[in-house]
């Protein structure tokens, strides 16, 4: 996987590692961790609503930031450094896209992973669209899916995207290790999972070809664990559109996951939407493991 012009860069240390991070890391095995995932729209945009305030308060285990839109080099000290509630700085890792201010990744842990990396396939790590850390017990991959765009401008490229995630958690799995997929799909999945899908047939995001894809995803073994512990039921988004008062009306989509394999699903304790907090378009999204 490993693809030698693409850099992660480890935030904590200011330096430019290469592909792969290498660390000893202890087992997490028996110790409840809580992963949240944000789209945040803009990573120095929500700073200055109180992200890093926001952080320090809910001081989740690990944090799986999408559509970031900044390299390190733009960072400020705060983000550079962010601290949880008890004033210890997060590890920090980061996939920048090529283009700036567009896409790219993040992942804030207060454990340090046994090894950090992107997808490996240079389409998609040009864009800065997914990082994954090995904690041993499992592989958490932070992913940003492609906007299939209007009218499917961008469709071949999320599908070939789609494609090459199925068969990283394919390889990741056949090699007895347990995956947890998370961050913003692009994708509502069923009808329930946005307030109006009639009306939304046809548009990016609910297209069907994308939703064929989570089909075969699912059907693949591979859990929705918001949808394990809430089937069936509607109502519950993770983005609205800023326009005509969509949030506070409840008219979203359900596009940002936390999917797991479907033998480590037993590990997960709850799968939560957290609408409350502000700050972005989308809200963050949690389990527990």
């Amino acid at each position: 996987m490993r693809h030698p012009a693409q850099k992660t860069y480890k935030c904590d240390r200011l330096l430019d590692y290469p592909l792969m991070i290498h660390h000893n890391a202890d087992t997490t095995a028996g110790v409840l961790m809580r992963l949240v995932s944000w789209n945040v729209n803009g990573i120095r945009a929500v700073e200055k609503r109180g992200f890093a305030q926001w952080v320090a308060g809910d001081s989740p285990d690990i944090l799986c930031l999408q559509e970031t839109k900044a390299e390190p080099g733009q960072l400020s000290e705060d983000l550079l450094h962010l601290r949880d509630a008890n004033g210890v700085p997060y590890h920090v890792y980061w996939a920048s896209a090529k283009k700036k201010g567009y896409s790219g990744t993040a992942i804030y842990s207060k454990k340090e992973p046994v090894e950090v990396g992107p997808m490996g396939v240079a389409a998609f790590d040009d864009e800065g669209r997914v990082l994954q850390a090995d904690f041993k017990d499992f592989v958490l991959i932070c992913a940003y899916f492609p906007n299939s765009q209007d009218a499917g401008a961008r469709l071949g490229y999320k599908l070939d995207f789609c494609a090459a995630m199925l068969e990283l958690c394919k390889r990741i799995v056949s090699g007895g290790r347990h995956i947890v997929l998370c961050g913003d799909y692009n994708i509502a999945h069923t009808p329930i999972d946005l307030a109006r899908p009639k009306e939304n047939e046809g548009n990016a995001g609910y297209l069907p070809e994308e939703r064929a894809w989570m089909d075969r995803f699912t059907a693949s073994g591979y859990a929705d664990t918001f949808r394990h512990f809430h089937p069936g039921e509607g109502g519950h988004y993770s983005w609205w559109s800023y326009r005509m008062n969509a949030r506070e009306r409840n008219v979203g989509w359900r596009i940002d996951y936390h999917c797991v394999d479907t033998a480590f699903l037993p590990k997960v304790k709850s799968s939560i939407i957290r609408p409350d907090v502000p700050g972005s378009d989308h809200c963050p999204v949690e389990i527990i493991l």
